[in-house]
């Protein structure tokens, strides 16, 4: 395994971003995945980053963001020695609600990708549940984004495909070769953690860690990242996920 990293997004409500990075230095970690909240002064990001013996080997980046100044956005990725980026969500007034919709969706992913891409840089697009929803048509529009372009990447969040009521291995399967990165997300047994929307530490919840780990080594993908959507102790999270994802 490649890299094991952390999402920043986990601990976004624990100002500042220093005291973070510090403590997941502490913990063990070294690296992280940024998002666009964090982007928006990239060197004293690295400057950051280095003081921590930590890297950012990939990244979310909001879509809108990344066609308003695609120049700006590579820069940033090339700056902090991104591997992979990542367009992570469409707000549901957004998104498409029919297959053409979810086709043209999937080029304009592609197209917005096509500078990163050309540097070298892996692109794709993270999903949550709502991708996994089939159409009236029977259509699911993960893959017809997926279907799309033959060189988009996934970032394949385990915990919202449990979530849309998946097998998240079968997913894998599916998309062997086409996953560049996976976020490694546990969700809570039935009535456990309500005041953290029912997602779990990683290894103390429902998923099948050890099935899923075997189908990513099958499928070869060694990009594993930390993520819990709202921890209640950001720090107890990201010590107790990493120890659990160590003994994959």
């Amino acid at each position: 395994m490649k890299h094991i990293a952390y999402q920043l997004y986990c601990s976004r409500n624990v100002p500042p971003l220093s005291d973070t990075l510090k403590m997941l230095s502490h913990a063990g970690y070294k690296a992280v995945e940024g998002y666009g909240g964090i982007l928006a002064q990239p060197e004293a990001l690295k400057a950051d980053l280095d003081r921590n013996g930590l890297t950012m080997a990939s990244s979310h980046m909001g879509l809108d963001d990344i066609e308003a100044d695609p120049a700006r956005a590579l820069a940033t990725a090339r700056l902090l020695g991104m591997e992979a980026v990542f367009a992570p969500f469409v707000m549901p007034d957004d998104r498409p609600t029919d297959a053409d919709g979810w086709r043209a969706f999937g080029k304009r992913i592609a197209k917005a990708g096509k500078p990163f891409k050309d540097a070298g840089i892996k692109f794709g697009w993270h999903n949550h549940d709502f991708e996994f929803v089939a159409l009236s048509t029977g259509e699911m529009p993960i893959d017809l984004i997926v279907d799309a372009d033959a060189s988009l990447m996934l970032e394949l969040d385990l915990g919202w495909v449990a979530r849309a009521g998946l097998d998240p291995v079968a997913w894998i399967e599916k998309y062997a070769g086409r996953i560049a990165a996976v976020h490694v997300k546990d969700i809570a047994p039935a009535g456990e953690c309500a005041e953290e929307d029912g997602w779990a530490d990683v290894g103390q919840g429902v998923l099948d860690w050890a099935a899923i780990h075997t189908a990513l080594q099958t499928a070869g993908v060694d990009h594993y990242v930390i993520e819990h959507d709202n921890p209640s102790d950001d720090a107890r999270f990201a010590q107790r996920s990493l120890a659990a994802v160590t003994r994959f």
